[in-house]
């Protein structure tokens, strides 16, 4: 043999085989090891209905979700999965008519174990069809979501439960403001008005005494007024989470504190109103954490749309150390926030460096709007 043949006869063999290997990977899976796969699986029920709808295969999968052995259920009519009010319906048969029209029909409900208890159940019916398009039958499909319903029962259970506490405690912080704002605040403007009526009429000697009440009144107007825009601030209710920030920003730390300030906001729609007064509550607390201890210049708030719900983000520029060492009610302050954010299915961190400032950061869900309470009327104008 020459060099010559014996290279063609090699290129030719590994052509073959290259061949081969093609065909052993292209090859369809013989109808024993299908019908090997089906009967293997055990999270879904697969089996197959003849075309009047009684059962002609059953797979492990279906004996472990629906309580039946083969042997008891082929033959029967798959009718007999469903609750007494959908077989008294017709909901078997207009599944199956409206698989054969649209050529699969996909639904959810209550479906009923050999035991009788009932789970919740995915369902998938598909036609099937011979070349000649004459209806062989259905694949149908079970897969039990019992425990994933149980779940998203409990969430929302639970966000209904959160919702409920946050108008709860708002409402007790707005009946606050408004006794201190009507009564409190009131009784000491009026102290301020008789004390400027006794500066014509006391001695000279009293004159500075009076002037040091007076201006002690004045002090204490001032913080009872921030106490009730803490436990109220308006706006909230009416205009929204941004609106809110930013009559926060402006009055509080741009006015009040003197300190540079920003706000950014993406949001794809407006939150809902126990999501927004949660979110303001947060950024409320650490604004304050960073007035009491950042010994900061600015402070940047920027609040977006993200992965189904809002992440906020308040940066300073302070030294690190927002939250004193041995401050209680600034360590209950931090817990309060982390709280927050837990409880409202969400959650919550902060972190710093010496000298670069701190970062707390935060994310809670945004699900859709529901119905919200009318809003109370504005407190009393506190003019003389």
């Amino acid at each position: 043999m020459t060099r010559d043949e014996g290279e063609q006869k090699h290129g030719e063999q590994k052509q073959g085989e290259q061949q081969h290997g093609v065909q052993r990977r292209a090859a369809p899976m013989s109808d024993a090891a299908f019908t090997l796969l089906v009967q293997g699986v055990l999270d879904y029920g697969i089996f197959m209905l003849d075309p009047q709808g009684y059962i002609i295969s059953w797979n492990a999968g279906a004996e472990r979700i629906k309580g039946y052995r083969a042997e008891d259920i082929v033959g029967q009519h798959f009718s007999v999965f469903y609750p007494p009010e959908d077989q008294a319906s017709g909901k078997p048969q207009w599944e199956l008519e409206t698989a054969v029209a649209d050529g699969r029909l996909e639904d959810e409900g209550w479906r009923v174990r050999k035991d009788g208890s009932r789970f919740w159940a995915n369902v998938v019916i598909t036609a099937l069809w011979n070349d000649q398009g004459v209806l062989q039958g259905f694949g149908k499909v079970t897969r039990d979501m019992s425990e994933r319903r149980a779940a998203q029962h409990a969430l929302s259970e639970r966000r209904r439960l959160f919702d409920h506490l946050v108008q709860a405690q708002e409402t007790e912080r707005r009946r606050i403001a408004w006794d201190v704002h009507d009564d409190s605040i009131q009784a000491m403007v009026a102290v301020g008005m008789r004390l400027e009526l006794l500066a014509d009429r006391v001695p000279e000697e009293y004159a500075a005494e009076l002037q040091r009440l007076d201006t002690s009144v004045r002090e204490a107007i001032g913080r009872l007024r921030s106490l009730t825009f803490r436990l109220h601030p308006p706006g909230i209710d009416r205009h929204g989470l941004v609106e809110g920030l930013a009559s926060h920003l402006e009055d509080v730390v741009g006015s009040s504190w003197g300190m540079a300030y920003s706000l950014a906001y993406e949001l794809e729609r407006e939150p809902t109103p126990e999501t927004a007064i949660t979110i303001f509550r947060i950024v409320q607390e650490a604004l304050l954490n960073v007035h009491k201890h950042a010994r900061a210049n600015r402070v940047d708030v920027r609040v977006a749309s993200a992965d189904g719900g809002i992440v906020t983000r308040v940066v300073d520029d302070g030294t690190g150390t927002p939250v004193s060492q041995d401050g209680a009610r600034d360590h209950f302050g931090v817990i309060e926030m982390r709280e927050r954010a837990e409880t409202a299915g969400g959650w919550w961190s902060m972190h710093s460096r010496p000298g670069t400032g701190t970062t707390v950061e935060f994310w809670v869900p945004n699900p859709l709007p529901a119905e919200a309470p009318a809003p109370g009327p504005e407190p009393k104008s506190d003019e003389p």
